[in-house]
């Protein structure tokens, strides 16, 4: 799809165009600033890549605000963020949509409810007392398990596995490969062994969460494991029994959770963060990539290092590892001068 420079101001609500001499350019595509060419927009976030404008190929800018001397139509918006995902959707790849109905090689059970509108793939099993919500979207290969509800308006990718007992609200994404509702890793130490303790919870995911590839939320001992609305779980993040997520928590890759944590609302997790078992953390809180949380954090915290401190202290800390190397080298010269003083000393006794 290609739309003219004009057109797309339009469609992205810009308040001036800049240089009008290239309105009538054709635009196919949004590319980042140092690969972007004569049919593509870029955009500018921040200042980090102003200098890199002038030399830029790009069609047209999407800018906050206008970039003096820059020979090339200027897109001005309040929202750089928002125009960009605008922008994106547009020239999002034209895929065929799901068909509507269910597809002759699933296997639905005779007692299970699928929604007007509701597409069910090829391959896809659908197990007794399940429900699916109008215009939801089941990929092909999933598995839904006995007395499961899956909202409207939903979409499952490819072999995502809903186990029994489990409800998603509405507008619900999750990526192809995720599993929701297995055992949780929940063991005694009884007799010489490790015995499973049994999970008879299920899952409740709120609506519009997003979770991403291949992740696992695991079903609650009693109870359920809950994830809060609007909640954005990346891809590869474990999410184990009974957690207790509040709304719009952003939860990056590789997180792990373990059982009984809670979080608030807001809560914001980078990358390879992992928290023990019984955690609280308040609304608000944000802990750093690779930190690892063994105790409560009160709301609007900001956290990092292992074991998870206050940031600024973390970073104070973290200066001081580095430079350990030199303080070692620095303790070792020190150490040989007192031992030559000691050595003088005692020759003059």
């Amino acid at each position: 799809m290609e739309i003219t420079v004009a057109q797309l101001a339009e469609r992205i609500g810009a308040e001036s165009l800049g240089n009008t001499a290239g309105a009538d350019r054709l635009i196919g595509a949004v590319a980042p600033v140092d690969a972007a060419g004569a049919g593509e927009v870029t955009f500018l976030t921040n200042d980090k890549h102003k200098a890199s404008l002038g030399a830029c190929r790009a069609g047209a800018v999407i800018v906050a605000e206008r970039v003096e001397g820059l020979d090339k139509p200027q897109l001005v918006v309040k929202n750089v963020e928002a125009a960009l995902i605008e922008a994106l959707t547009i020239f999002a790849p034209n895929l065929k949509s799901a068909a509507e109905g269910v597809d002759v090689t699933a296997k639905v059970a005779d007692d299970a409810m699928i929604g007007c509108g509701a597409s069910v793939g090829p391959g896809v099993v659908i197990d007794s007392g399940v429900e699916i919500g109008q215009n939801s979207v089941i990929g092909s290969g999933c598995k839904i398990g006995e007395n499961s509800k899956v909202g409207a308006n939903c979409r499952l990718d490819s072999n995502v596995v809903i186990y029994h007992n489990c409800r998603l609200g509405n507008n619900v994404i999750i990526q192809a490969n995720s599993t929701i509702g297995a055992t949780g890793f929940g063991y005694s130490f009884i007799d010489g062994s490790h015995r499973l303790v049994p999970h008879n919870g299920g899952v409740v995911i709120e609506d519009f969460v997003e979770i991403g590839a291949n992740c696992c939320v695991d079903r609650a001992k009693f109870g359920n494991t809950i994830i809060g609305a609007g909640t954005k779980i990346d891809n590869l993040v474990q999410i184990a029994h009974n957690v207790v997520m509040g709304k719009c928590c952003l939860i990056a890759s590789l997180v792990g959770i373990s059982g009984s944590c809670r979080l608030g609302d807001g809560v914001a997790l980078g990358g390879q963060v992992g928290l023990a078992d019984n955690v609280d953390l308040g609304s608000g809180v944000m802990v750093a990539a690779q930190s690892g949380v063994i105790n409560d954090i009160e709301a609007g915290r900001q956290v990092a290092w292992t074991p998870a401190i206050d940031k600024k202290e973390a970073y104070r800390t973290i200066n001081l590892v580095m430079r350990l190397p030199e303080i070692t080298k620095q303790l070792k010269q020190l150490s040989k001068r007192i031992e030559t003083l000691e050595t003088a000393k005692d020759d003059k006794s």
